[in-house]
């Protein structure tokens, strides 16, 4: 064999080695991931929500009045005093009263001087009537003084404790358990029947709110609401528990129950959140929200692709991860998330 043929055959089982064995495999192709974290625009529909002043009251207020006309001697309790149903605080006196009721008893004693004299004749008569000394007309007349002298008797005892009761009703006790909100009548003063002498709260406490007819309407019981007290930025979400069925002056009044009311001062102001209707709006979540030296930004994906920092004015939206915004953004415009919420 020549030189040759014996160079040509490991070639060839080189090559024949190499088709039979597995082919190479193929240079991975990048991808480019899509993006995320976008977020469309769009207009979305909310609870038109209108700020209407309000204040924390309690659900009821008993008034303490006096029930006869006098002189008021003593008053146990002042403003901030609590107080439970049927304690005394209070205590009005008419001189005239006492004197009345010492006429009274001057009455019972002499009615009854009068009954038992009047008892003392029908003994005797009875005695002589069996006896046959006096007739049966005499016996009657006598039953009948005796009838009559017991019921004058009986009358100037009920008219004595009527008497006495109109004095006792001089003490004015506390209509409900609570605390006293006005006590600005001085002993010393003149009351009249009716007069109040202080008023008491009565009641758990409630947020009391007035809201024209006109957008009235839209309240439901049961509904909820966000509630704030003096102006605090931090609110408490509360419930519609009462609508009262009269309208005042064009003016609808409901009640709201929350939690965690203050219980220390009644009548601060504050503010009901009140759905009045629905209204169409821009709503963002809050993460898409960066800000800076108190300015909102908004990243902004133009049309090229490009991403720029677009200052906003935004709201509290319906929820709390929510943001409404007012300016700076239209529907269809396509958010990115700020580089720090990636």
């Amino acid at each position: 064999m020549s030189m040759k043929t014996l160079l040509i055959i490991p070639l060839a089982a080189v090559f024949l080695l190499a088709g039979c064995g597995e082919s190479a495999p193929e240079k991975p192709v990048a991808r480019v991931a899509p993006a995320t974290g976008r977020l469309p625009v769009v207009e979305r529909t909310i609870a038109d929500l209108k700020p209407v002043p309000a204040t924390l009251t309690t659900r009821d207020m008993g008034e303490a009045r006096a029930r006869i006309t006098g002189v008021l001697t003593s008053l146990l309790v002042k403003e901030g005093d609590v107080v439970r149903k049927g304690q005394l605080i209070a205590t009005v006196k008419d001189d005239r009263l006492a004197l009345l009721t010492a006429a009274y008893d001057a009455q019972v004693a002499a009615a009854a001087a009068d009954a038992a004299r009047a008892q003392a004749d029908l003994t005797r008569t009875r005695t002589l009537f069996a006896q046959g000394i006096y007739a049966q007309a005499r016996m009657d007349q006598v039953e009948a003084i005796a009838k009559a002298s017991g019921a004058s008797l009986a009358a100037a005892r009920a008219q004595r404790s009527a008497s006495a009761e109109l004095g006792a009703q001089g003490a004015i006790l506390a209509p409900a358990g609570g605390r006293v909100l006005v006590a600005d009548v001085p002993p010393g003063s003149v009351v009249t029947a009716g007069q109040s002498v202080a008023r008491i709260t009565a009641g758990p406490s409630v947020v009391r709110l007035e809201l024209p007819e006109g957008q009235a309407r839209t309240l439901r019981l049961g509904d909820t609401v966000q509630v704030s007290i003096d102006g605090a930025a931090t609110s408490t979400t509360g419930v519609i528990s009462q609508i009262y069925p009269s309208v005042v002056a064009g003016q609808v009044v409901a009640d709201v129950t929350a939690q965690g009311l203050p219980q220390d001062l009644v009548g601060r102001r504050a503010t009901v959140m009140v759905r009045v209707g629905e209204r169409q709006a821009l709503v963002i979540p809050r993460r898409y929200i960066s800000t800076r030296y108190g300015v909102d930004y908004v990243r902004l994906i133009r049309t090229d692709g490009a991403a720029s920092d677009t200052p906003v004015q935004t709201r509290a939206g319906p929820t709390a991860d929510d943001l409404e915004v007012l300016s700076g953004l239209k529907a269809g415009d396509v958010l990115s998330l700020p580089e720090a919420a990636r």
